[in-house]
């Protein structure tokens, strides 16, 4: 089996305090599809962030940084150091 990437988004409700809740994550076919989505999330949720990640599920291989490639509002800061 070939390396394969994976197109999520994540999106963050303000919970108590200055804290931030994740949404469940939602998994998209493309780039241009789970960037869309995060930018209509992005309207409605506290913060969004939209990022790929690449695997081998026949070596267990996995990316250890995923790609950010759209973020808006606020979002953990876990976030902040990622490409």
């Amino acid at each position: 089996m070939s390396r394969q990437t994976h197109f999520l988004v994540q999106s963050f409700d303000a919970a108590k305090g200055d804290q931030l809740k994740a949404g469940a994550p939602i998994v998209c076919r493309t780039e241009e599809s789970a960037r869309r989505t995060a930018e209509r999330l992005a309207v409605s949720k506290a913060g969004v962030v939209a990022f790929s990640t690449s695997s081998d599920a026949e070596t267990g291989d996995y990316d250890d940084q995923p790609i950010v490639f759209f973020r808006a509002g606020r979002v953990p800061s876990e976030f902040d150091s990622m490409p």
